[in-house]
């Protein structure tokens, strides 16, 4: 089977990569950067389909720095609506299987929530880059129905998420090291999933999963600030931590207070699901201690 990962050296898409490799020998894995492939070229995705003949197509690249998008929304949906939606025709045109990724932020809007979304339930976004992904599912859901729509949610990894300096386990140990006073909101609950745990659910879905809509993260949620708590806990550090809340800590774009994904659709379909977000946590420091420091400054879009 020859699949296609679209955003190769981020943060996710290196570990899928890394995962694929080691699975079976029977994948041809086809990485591809962003300075392979330009997403929302419609002319360069077209020659990376003739070109390399795919199976299967999984595109983890997309325009994510949250605040950012808030400026830029006509970005957004280039590359999180428009190039999903040239992905589907192809992958139609083709009788290819595609593989996109989207996000606990299509939620959001009902602010007394507090129990996790099912696939199910309707989207309800409150940022600019939530309703973007939110398009990018609906263009793929409208033009092919081969494909695996998988919302995650606080994603981090060795590679580092690009343009972000890292990622929030990456912040907070410099932070700490840096023998700042930290303040963490702890009034957002989510799942963290680490990604290198998401990219075996994600072949788990592609190997045993019939086409549609799944939730995949690390199991259990948290607030960011019990995240960083933990963190540290694990790092054996001892920061000046304090709580802080949303409205204290202002940012361009709103956050949900609550986006805790229920991971449904794969306990039914009998996929096994991702560790504890603790346990997953505990893997990353250990894994972090075993590679080179550049890794958590590069990565794709």
């Amino acid at each position: 089977m020859k699949i296609m990962v679209i955003g190769a050296n981020g943060q996710l898409g290196s570990d899928l990569v890394q995962v694929l490799g080691k699975r079976t020998a029977s994948y041809q894995v086809i990485p591809l950067t962003h300075a392979d492939l330009e997403v929302t070229d419609p002319r360069q995705v077209q020659q990376a389909f003739e070109q390399y003949r795919p199976d299967v197509v999984v595109n983890t690249a997309a325009y994510h720095k949250v605040d950012e998008v808030e400026s830029y929304p006509e970005r957004a949906f280039a590359v999180n609506a428009i190039a999903p939606l040239t992905l589907a025709r192809l992958c139609r045109e083709q009788d290819i299987a595609l593989l996109f990724l989207s996000t606990d932020y299509v939620f959001g809007g009902e602010i007394h929530r507090r129990t996790p979304y099912t696939e199910s339930d309707c989207p309800s976004p409150l940022n600019v880059y939530g309703v973007s992904k939110l398009a990018g599912e609906k263009f793929i859901q409208a033009t092919w129905h081969k494909h695996w729509i998988v919302r995650t949610s606080g994603l981090y990894g060795l590679r580092g998420a690009s343009g972000k300096g890292g990622n929030f386990v990456e912040l907070m140990l410099s932070l700490a090291g840096a023998g700042k006073d930290i303040r963490v909101v702890n009034d957002q609950r989510l799942s963290p999933t680490y990604t290198y745990e998401l990219a075996h659910g994600l072949v788990n879905l592609i190997e045993k999963a019939p086409y549609g809509l799944y939730h995949l993260t690390c199991s259990g949620a948290c607030s960011w600030y019990e995240f960083a708590v933990k963190i540290f806990e694990l790092a054996n550090l001892r920061p000046n931590l304090q709580p802080t809340t949303s409205a204290a800590f202002k940012t361009a774009a709103r956050r949900p207070n609550y986006s805790v994904l229920a991971n449904q659709a794969i306990r039914e379909k009998g996929i096994p699901p991702l560790k504890a977000w603790q346990d997953a946590l505990a893997d990353y420091l250990v894994g972090r201690q075993h590679v080179s420091p550049h890794l958590f400054q590069g990565g794709s879009r």
